[in-house]
């Protein structure tokens, strides 16, 4: 079988493929668990239960027929659900403080291929985010890591939260491009099964260390993408740039 067509654009799942969640939100919650008296507390594991939360805030949002809110507010209510199952009495808790710690995922550390390869991705392909973080923590993140992103797409310019698949057409559909032409970047796959279902292609880059090593969860969902790479830096190579 001969090599893909090359797209007309990349669209770039942030979260775990391009920036470290876990080590950034552990890092920072280690000091706001000392603040709160829990300081003895695992702070990774912290960052897991918080970020547990997500799938099932995603799948809640479509069952429920919840009108759209940008992820700050879900990951605000997700921090406050994991403190109370932490024993957290959060009613007690300084309100500028969990505001603080709700903005580190506006400081999350991207991985080091991250800047390296997407400069070099950007010289040639047209490079946006395709997240369901919102504008603001996105703009925040990129101007803090250093992430020369073209456009911020996703949930919020499109409405949808990922999976459903209005967020990935609506993406080519903004580029004015076709589904076919636009290629999903993410190291989820799961996200890119939804991708792909819509018509996009696209291309995987592994990170064994976003969940510090353990499994991730939607590894039964993997195929044959149409690119795979070790780092940002290697997809760069392999589309020639």
């Amino acid at each position: 079988m001969g090599s893909p067509v090359l797209p007309k654009a990349l669209a770039f799942d942030v979260f775990g493929t391009v920036v470290d969640w876990r080590t950034s939100i552990a890092r920072e919650s280690a000091v706001f668990l000392a603040e709160i008296g829990m300081g003895e507390r695992d702070p990774a594991a912290f960052a897991d239960a918080w970020r547990a939360q997500y799938i099932a805030a995603m799948q809640g949002m479509k069952a429920s027929g919840r009108d759209f809110v940008p992820l700050d507010i879900l990951h605000r209510e997700m921090l406050e659900n994991t403190l109370r199952d932490w024993g957290a009495d959060v009613a007690t808790l300084d309100a500028a403080m969990l505001a603080d710690w709700n903005h580190a995922w506006h400081r999350l550390d991207p991985w080091p291929d991250a800047v390296e390869g997407l400069t070099r991705l950007k010289a040639r392909f047209p490079v946006v985010t395709l997240s369901n973080g919102n504008v603001a923590l996105l703009l925040d993140m990129a101007r803090a890591a250093g992430l020369p992103w073209d456009a911020i797409l996703g949930a919020e310019v499109s409405g949808f939260y990922k999976p459903d698949r209005r967020a990935y057409l609506r993406t080519a559909e903004l580029l004015a491009i076709a589904p076919h032409d636009l290629c999903l970047v993410a190291a989820h796959h799961g996200d890119l099964a939804a991708a792909r279902a819509t018509g996009l292609q696209c291309a995987y880059v592994d990170r064994p260390q976003e969940y510090g090593g353990a499994p991730a969860p939607d590894a039964h969902h993997e195929q044959a993408w149409e690119w795979r790479a070790d780092s940002i830096i290697e997809l760069a190579d392999r589309l020639g740039c």
